[in-house]
């Protein structure tokens, strides 16, 4: 073997060992699927989406456990729509956060015990998301237009939706990682669902009309939350 082949091998190896590393690193540890069905006068419409978590696996372990995915878009028909958020309220804050634990902590109320993170990829069935559990809800009289954002009370749908309008129920779905990184559906697993903007085009352009729909909902913005996070994270 040459001189340069030898040194050909032991970069190519490193290579494969640096992306295999990386995809140790950014693997999601679950995906899950949330789904939100809502009761209107012409039936019942759902909408899902899925969401990936991924833990800190990194050296430095001073990152912390991020998400993949979007909001989940619910079309209701006649121009309306409802919009369940990668928020929560707590408090006077919006925690961006807890979205990551939506799923773990939804197997581990319906399962009657506490399930770890690292068991949760192994958990099937679906399980009711309740509570405080039940992220941010909003609903846009114009989707093209932030300022008409409008807070959504899980138990009183119809105030800003209309009459015949309900919230019929949240549920969370552990789906497989498949190969990731090119889960690109069918065998290879499910994707983490893309395509918000279509549905709530100002998300792409310039500005900051994120923080402008959650302003017009009556939400709490600061400058410690990155306000587009609320509807979708790459």
């Amino acid at each position: 073997m040459s001189f340069i082949s030898k040194w050909a091998g032991l970069l190519g190896l490193l290579a494969v060992l640096v992306i295999g590393d990386q995809i140790r690193i950014n693997r999601p540890g679950h995906k899950y699927r949330l789904t939100v069905e809502v009761t209107t006068p012409g039936g019942i419409r759902t909408g899902s989406g899925i969401l990936a978590v991924v833990p800190d696996r990194g050296y430095s372990r001073g990152g912390r456990t991020t998400m993949r995915g979007e909001a989940v878009f619910v079309d209701l028909g006649h121009g309306k729509n409802l919009v369940a958020l990668l928020a929560h309220r707590q408090d006077a804050k919006l925690d961006l956060d807890d979205t990551n634990y939506v799923a773990l902590r939804a197997y581990g109320a319906a399962r009657g015990n506490r399930v770890s993170f690292n068991e949760l990829n192994r958990q099937t069935g679906v399980v009711p998301v309740q509570g405080d559990l039940v992220p941010v809800l909003v609903s846009f009289g114009d989707p093209a237009d932030p300022g008409t954002a409008r807070l959504v009370a899980g138990d009183h749908a119809d105030a800003v939706l209309g009459d015949g309008y309900a919230i019929r129920g949240l549920n969370a779905e552990v789906v497989p990682n498949g190969l990731w990184p090119i889960d690109f559906g069918g065998v290879l697993g499910e994707p983490v669902t893309r395509g918000i903007e279509a549905k709530l085009p100002w998300l792409t352009a310039p500005g900051e009309l994120a923080a402008t729909a959650l302003k017009a909902a009556g939400l709490p913005v600061g400058s410690e939350i990155e306000a587009r996070e609320a509807f979708a994270r790459k």
